[in-house]
């Protein structure tokens, strides 16, 4: 099971839902809680404004799904497949992923702070507009990768790959520069000042 940082426990699940008795393709403004989902097929999910909180998501494929001002919040996904999905305005929020595929993930605006992706590979994915306050890369494989106009303030980097990775427009103060490899990486002169100073350079 994926473990969270500062020591919070993954919350317990009340009820569990098995590939079988999923039969849905379509969710509108649905609330889960506590809820264990395993080996479900999700692919092709159209959810619109629905919520799930302290859930846990193992072996679920979440593959060409697309999800709209939802919320998953302080949820873990185990082993799950993202190829294709797309996440707009969206609320990931505490949540935890351990393992999975993450090809052609597009997530476009909403608030994935304090999400733990680490080691995860980012390669093909892209994030856009959005909050990634005190998210956890470390380790995360991001070379080729898209952030732009993202909040990644207070971001853990330590071991993480953004050789070549679109960081245009983020906001990247708080976070140890030396910790991560930006070989390559695109910036706009605003970001090469603020990665000046968090080097010890003085400007002007």
């Amino acid at each position: 099971m994926a473990e969270r940082r500062r020591g919070t426990p993954t919350p317990p699940t009340d009820t569990t839902v098995l590939d079988r008795d999923w039969t849905v393709n379509e969710v509108v403004g649905e609330t889960h809680e506590r809820t264990l989902f395993v080996d479900v097929d999700m692919a092709d999910l159209l959810n619109r404004g629905s919520t799930f909180r302290e859930c846990v998501f193992r072996g679920v494929e979440f593959n060409a799904s697309t999800h709209t001002e939802a919320a998953f919040l302080n949820c873990t996904f185990v082993r799950c497949e993202f190829f294709d999905a797309k996440f707009t305005d969206c609320k990931m929020v505490g949540s935890v992923f351990d393992g999975g595929s993450f090809d052609v993930l597009r997530v476009s605006g909403g608030d994935w702070s304090f999400v733990g992706l680490p080691g995860a590979d980012l390669r093909r994915a892209s994030f856009t507009g959005l909050r990634m306050h005190d998210v956890d890369l470390t380790g995360a494989k991001c070379a080729g990768a898209t952030f732009t106009e993202v909040d990644l303030s207070d971001a853990w980097l330590h071991g993480a790959d953004f050789t070549g990775a679109d960081l245009r427009g983020s906001d990247l103060s708080g976070i140890d520069i030396t910790a991560a490899t930006l070989t390559g990486a695109r910036i706009e002169p605003e970001q090469a000042v603020t990665i000046a100073r968090a080097l010890g350079f003085k400007i002007g």
